[in-house]
């Protein structure tokens, strides 16, 4: 299972309404290869399911991520932080071994 925190959903509800995206857009989170320790976070709004995804829903808002990067993500927790000490998205991420400085990237 993929969650996110209540901080994040605030800000993903802000960011359809800046975007004008419908309800049928939902958060996408992926893992891909690069960064500084090996596996790099994407995240974006995406409105089409495709084969082998895996659909989380949370209240009004549902995250989507394929099969592959499930692997790596199984378990992380969505959060935003608009504090001092960095402003964004976060991914919690329990199968982490190791993470770079910025937070962008992971190696399990």
């Amino acid at each position: 299972m993929i969650t996110i925190t209540e901080q994040a959903t605030k800000k993903v509800e802000e960011l359809k309404a800046e975007g004008k995206l419908g309800p049928e857009y939902f958060i996408r989170v992926s893992v891909k290869g690069g960064g500084c320790s090996g596996l790099s976070y994407d995240m974006d709004f995406d409105n089409e399911i495709k084969d082998g995804d895996q659909e989380f829903p949370h209240g009004d808002h549902k995250i989507v991520c394929d099969l592959k990067s499930f692997l790596y993500l199984s378990g992380t927790e969505l959060d935003f932080s608009d504090g001092l000490n960095g402003k964004g998205f976060a991914f919690n991420n329990p199968n982490a071994s190791r993470t770079c400085g910025c937070g962008e990237s992971f190696a399990v």
